[in-house]
């Protein structure tokens, strides 16, 4: 999700007509970390997206009160998905970026069928456990046929104040799902940059102002 809401951000700042739909249905977080709880409006038979920082966006958490969970199965996650696509005026948009959960479940398979056009970017972190799991969900491209954007590692390093840097969750993952997903749909799937954790991000994920903004540098 910092990933999706920092690189909307960042692509809005530059100019581009941006909308970021949070797929992420059981973990929504888009609303808090563009700092907005505006809510939709209905305009005839179109839902109207507010926008935030420059980015349109919908997700379900501006449907639901409070911090009320959503317990729906496979086919309501599917049509909700639906109506993100279909009676959202996103307008003339240059980039459409989608937060999707982990893993290869229901929403990344509906994600497949509605926008068979749709471009991954798969998002890991060093430690090998979880970048297996980015691997398998970036290998779902080779039954949908999407292509791979590159892979984005998130939580690379911590730098302490003497310069030097620990890697709380070890190193590689990010290029090793790169190398993997390299040789599983045969061509080039680069390892496109990696974050280092830092209080900055989180911060600006709390207090709804990404860090591409606060803190351009």
């Amino acid at each position: 999700s910092s990933v999706t809401v920092n690189l909307a951000t960042a692509l809005a700042d530059r100019g581009l007509s941006v909308g970021v739909l949070d797929a992420d249905i059981y973990g929504h977080s888009v609303p808090r970390m563009l700092g907005s709880d505006a809510k939709p409006t209905q305009v005839e038979s179109m839902i109207m997206p507010p926008q935030s920082h420059g980015v349109k966006f919908i997700s379900i958490g501006q449907f639901t009160d409070g911090n009320t969970p959503v317990t729906w199965r496979g086919p309501m996650l599917h049509r909700a998905l639906q109506q993100f696509l279909a009676d959202v005026f996103w307008g003339d948009l240059d980039v459409l970026l989608l937060d999707l959960p982990p893993g290869t479940g229901d929403v990344a398979i509906s994600i497949a069928q509605l926008i068979p056009g749709a471009e991954i970017l798969v998002v890991t972190t060093p430690q090998q456990a979880a970048a297996e799991v980015a691997e398998r969900a970036g290998a779902i491209a080779l039954q949908t046929r999407q292509r791979i954007l590159g892979v984005v590692e998130n939580m690379s390093w911590m730098e302490l104040p003497d310069g030097s840097r620990i890697e709380p969750f070890g190193s590689g993952g990010g290029a090793m799902v790169a190398e993997r997903l390299t040789r599983a749909v045969g061509s080039t799937v680069e390892l496109l940059g990696q974050v280092p954790l830092e209080q900055g991000l989180r911060e600006g994920g709390d207090a709804g102002v990404p860090v591409v903004l606060s803190d351009p540098e």
